[in-house]
């Protein structure tokens, strides 16, 4: 029976809460919930919940006399602290869902964000409220924040994590990154121990789209071909179709008109690189290949210029101020190295930058002179013994990277982008990994996506998929992105996470 026939369009039928006839959604709307809403929900009721912990802990403090007028009067106090809030849980990393996926989890760090926010917040003189006289008044805001979206947190793991609230997809195509895509949405689940809890994501199944059979994956099975796609959509009411074919614009024939039927349904499509990018904040290699789009930027938005030269203006001002702190510590670093490894303050290395020029890259000296002597060009190992005692300490916690301020202010480097590579492993990488030369459209940063994604990369199969968040940011580059990054990095750097 063909895919576009009448008798096709003129069934009925009841799904979850909806009622479909005539190709149409009718009803309530699904309760499936998007990456991008479950992120919203959990910063707004979070922010709902903080709120009102000041709103009740000033309420008990002032008796009747806070009233409308008067927090109308002291809006700042709450804009602060939802500002602050923000700023620290991007910090913690509180909002990434499979943290908030887990109670106990998402309990550790929701009670360490706000501990750090409700110190930092009163320590803030003038625009906050006056410090109460009563170390039991001090702890009241911090103990009902706690309560708050402990309760709020408790309830989205164990409550929205449920089936009811995925989003249902049914994966169309041969292509192999479609298989790729369910085995790392089920191998995330299986690592945060809760399946589909972390993404929200729930895979039916993967349909052929010229009739050869597709491999399926564990809890992903094959279900049929596109003839087959209607009453798929029909029998398991999917929330999305997700466009898994080599080049969607020579999607024709029977695919086509089913693809028309079940969108006619309410089924929204989209494509597996644009869903890929959304749940894995990373782009897709392998499939990008000849198709520039998928892995590179085709158009920025009118805006894009300005914030290129806001972006410098901020390289700049920060560059500058973070040259001061070089010559402020580096007596410290000198003196410490001189006692545990003689030698040179700095260490100059050549790499790659924007357009493939290279440059000298600029860093305190954390490895024993001469290191490469005997081995030449290695990537640098978690327990390399040419660190010296000193080194280790910068490396951890990234202060080795600190004179490369000095690059950002030259305009050499920026503040954020792919790090930057020496020449020799830029030559043997470009040969291995398709689209590696990419990253040198921008200036190599101090820090990056990949750096607060990812861990530190020491072989051929990290440098892959470190390009992979790579060309993310150079697709998805923007002020908050940069401002994301810039949060996280506090995290690598308080965390001791450098290596």
């Amino acid at each position: 029976m063909s895919t576009n026939s009448p008798e096709l369009r003129q069934v009925q039928l009841t799904p979850r809460t909806n009622t479909w006839s005539g190709g149409r959604r009718l009803g309530m709307p699904s309760l499936a919930l998007r990456f991008s809403e479950r992120r919203l929900l959990l910063v707004l009721v979070d922010l709902v919940m903080m709120n009102g912990a000041l709103f009740c802990a000033l309420l008990l403090r002032s008796n009747p006399d806070f009233t409308a007028s008067v927090v109308w009067s002291r809006m700042t106090w709450f804009v602060l602290l939802s500002a602050l809030w923000i700023a620290i849980a991007t910090v913690l990393n509180i909002y990434d869902l499979a943290i908030a996926a887990s109670v106990m989890r998402s309990l550790w760090t929701t009670s360490g964000a706000i501990c750090l926010t409700g110190l930092t917040y009163s320590l803030i003189p003038y625009i906050t409220p006056t410090l109460p006289r009563y170390r039991l008044e001090a702890l009241l805001f911090p103990l009902l924040a706690l309560l708050g979206v402990g309760f709020w947190r408790t309830l989205y793991a164990l409550v929205f994590v449920q089936p009811i609230f995925h989003q249902r997809a049914l994966v169309v195509g041969n292509s192999w990154i479609g298989q790729t895509l369910a085995e790392a949405i089920a191998r995330q689940d299986a690592d945060n121990e809760a399946r589909n809890g972390s993404t929200g994501y729930h895979l039916l199944g993967l349909v052929s789209d010229n009739g050869e059979p597709v491999s399926g994956v564990e809890g992903v099975p094959f279900l049929g071909a596109s003839c087959d796609l209607v009453r798929l959509a029909r029998e398991l009411r999917p929330d999305e179709l997700v466009m898994a074919v080599d080049d969607t614009t020579q999607v024709e024939g029977e695919v086509f008109h089913a693809i028309l039927d079940c969108h006619e349904m309410g089924v929204s499509i989209t494509t597996i690189t644009s869903l890929y990018e959304r749940l894995m904040s990373r782009v897709p290699l392998e499939p990008s290949v000849g198709q520039l789009s998928v892995a590179l930027p085709i158009s920025h938005s009118p805006i894009h210029r300005f914030y290129l030269v806001l972006r410098r203006v901020l390289d700049i001002v920060v560059s500058f101020l973070g040259c001061i702190l070089v010559l402020a510590i580096a007596p410290f670093v000198w003196l410490a190295n001189q006692i545990s490894s003689p030698g040179p303050l700095f260490y100059l290395q050549r790499r790659v930058g924007m357009s493939g020029r290279t440059y000298r890259l600029v860093k305190f000296r954390s490895m024993t002179v001469d290191a490469e002597s005997k081995t030449g060009p290695i990537w640098a190992s978690e327990s390399d013994d040419r660190t010296t005692p000193v080194g280790r300490f910068l490396r951890k916690t990234r202060l080795d990277e600190v004179p490369q301020f000095w690059n950002v202010l030259k305009g050499q480097m920026s503040l954020i982008g792919p790090r930057p590579e020496r020449p020799e492993m830029v030559s043997q990488l470009t040969q291995e990994i398709p689209f590696y030369r990419a990253r040198h459209a921008i200036k190599p940063g101090i820090t990056g996506w990949a750096q607060v994604k990812y861990k530190y990369g020491a072989s051929i199969a990290d440098a892959r998929l470190k390009l992979q968040y790579d060309l993310y940011y150079i697709k998805h580059q923007g002020l908050y992105l940069d401002l994301h990054v810039l949060l996280r990095t506090i995290e690598v750097v308080l965390g001791f996470k450098g290596r």
